[in-house]
């Protein structure tokens, strides 16, 4: 009878330890989920800057007119 779940009733001895293991490991979820949100936050300030320094950077550097323009990021650089 111990092994039949129908037989074990929520709140009983038989059916609290598993419970407790399970809203611990989703209040460690909860955690890990805020600290990837605030890293993706940071992560994406810092391209926004980076991309803001590179566009800064590179609007002053004179192009001569016909110059084949590089796409760095399709791979055959």
């Amino acid at each position: 009878a111990a092994a039949d779940p129908v037989s074990v009733l929520p709140g009983s001895l038989g059916g609290g330890s598993w419970c407790n293991e399970h809203d611990a490991i989703h209040e460690r979820l909860d955690i890990i989920e805020e600290k990837v949100i605030k890293t993706v936050e940071h992560l994406e300030s810092e391209v926004k800057s980076l991309l803001n320094i590179i566009n800064e950077t590179t609007s002053n550097i004179p192009i001569a007119p016909g110059t084949p323009l590089i796409d760095i990021l399709d791979g055959k650089y």
